[in-house]
């Protein structure tokens, strides 16, 4: 009972670490789009997915600088919403690899 209720907690984990991965990579992934295709800077969406940008995904400026500074800074947010997606899904099946065997891992 109690490996049951362990694994059914580390699966509900792993799927929200997915989740929240998924959707900060997913706005940061937006924001190179709007600044790809030069979107209104002072639009509350754009300012929104910029600021995600700074706060979450801050770690890729100035990674790349090519000549043009709009293909740098799309680059560079494109590169940060792969690492926040692919670390999500990593970090998501180390956290199911936790869970003890005949639960989680059977469903997987």
């Amino acid at each position: 009972m109690i490996r049951s209720a362990t694994g059914s907690v580390l699966t509900m984990l792993a799927a929200a670490v997915r989740l929240v991965a998924s959707v900060v990579g997913g706005l940061i992934l937006l924001y190179a789009v709007f600044v790809f295709f030069e979107a209104n800077p002072a639009n509350p969406l754009v300012e929104f997915t910029g600021g995600v940008r700074r706060s979450l995904g801050g770690f890729t400026e100035g990674l790349f600088n090519p000549s043009d500074p709009k293909i740098a800074e799309t680059v560079n947010t494109a590169l940060a919403a792969l690492v926040w997606v692919v670390g999500g899904n990593l970090a998501s099946k180390a956290i199911t690899r936790l869970a003890p065997a005949g639960s989680a891992r059977s469903k997987a």
